[in-house]
């Protein structure tokens, strides 16, 4: 095998454990997007991840079927984001403590029902997983030049970079959009126009619980097939980065959410290219990453003008 071969399989693999690895953080911090976009924080989107990740492999173990357990997954991540919007916007909780109380909880309940569910601690059974069926390995196999590449991928990476696409043109070309950016730059203008702001930031944390819900469960049922405690380690927050890095922009937040990917994939198949590293250097490194990012961009970045500010109708 020529030396021209080895280095191409190497970059086809790099590329695609890039986009796997990065997908969990394509759809959290896409969700992070709306949230914020509509003037309320979420830093309780690692939670979220949890209890998606944790949810659809229940779903998946108890139906037999990954599919339902990733609506299961969805179903979790809608109500715990529900929860955090209740807080936040009805009770006008602070942003910043009701989304710590998300992560606490999520941190707590899996473990809790890993023992009464599965009768085990710390990981769940292994479960049925989303992946490709043999007529689609078949006939993405039969791609000339791409197949190979396509068959490393996964049914979530395309539809998390079809969704930074997506949300781009309804930011910036429909009605939701507009009126999503004009709650979180502008309330109490947008209200006098007759948008309802509270509705509108329901719904944006809604959403936004949907698209973190996915990036857990993209993890436990569709990269893997089984939940563990720890086994989101910090995505949420990375994602967060992610959004802050990419100025809080869809295709910003991919291109960002693809550098993390593409630190963490580096650390997998960097014993294949023997670099002269220390092992632990590229386990620090996407959090490195996400320190530089937030210290060299965070400032630089436009975030939404009432982000984390309650609204009350008729306030000045």
């Amino acid at each position: 095998m020529s030396d021209q071969t080895i280095q191409m399989g190497f970059w086809v693999a790099f590329l695609a454990a890039t986009l796997r690895i990065a997908t969990p953080l394509i759809l959290t911090s896409l969700g992070g997007v709306i949230n914020e976009k509509s003037g309320v924080t979420n830093i309780g989107l690692e939670g979220i991840m949890v209890m998606g990740a944790f949810f659809a492999v229940v779903g998946s173990e108890y139906t037999h079927n990954p599919w339902i357990g990733l609506l299961t997954g969805i179903v979790a991540g809608i109500v715990t984001a529900g929860i955090h919007a209740f807080l936040s916007i009805t009770l006008k909780a602070d942003q910043i403590i009701s989304g710590t109380a998300i992560n606490t909880l999520a941190t707590a309940l899996p473990s809790m029902l890993l023992f009464i569910l599965f009768g085990m601690q710390s990981q769940s059974e292994g479960v049925h997983r989303i992946e490709y069926s043999e007529g689609v390995r078949s006939a993405l196999g039969s791609i000339p030049l791409i197949g190979t590449f396509l068959l490393q991928l996964n049914y979530m990476v395309y539809f998390a970079i079809f969704m930074a696409i997506f949300l781009t043109f309804m930011f910036n070309r429909s009605r939701w959009g507009l009126r999503l950016k004009a709650v979180g730059e502008h309330p109490k203008a947008a209200d006098t126009l007759g948008i309802n702001v509270i509705k509108t930031r329901y719904k944006a944390v809604i959403f936004s619980g949907i698209l973190a819900a996915m990036g857990g469960a993209s993890l436990s049922i569709v990269s893997g097939n089984i939940y563990r405690d720890g086994m989101i380690n910090g995505r949420g927050f990375i994602a967060l980065a992610a959004m802050i890095f990419g100025n809080w922009t869809p295709l910003g937040a991919l291109g960002a959410s693809l550098l993390f990917g593409a630190a963490e994939a580096l650390q997998i198949r960097s014993q294949s290219i023997g670099l002269p590293l220390p092992t632990e250097f590229y386990y620090i490194l996407p959090y490195l990453l996400t320190m530089v990012a937030i210290t060299a961009f965070g400032k630089k970045s436009h975030m939404p003008a009432a982000l984390g500010k309650p609204y009350e109708k008729g306030q000045r």
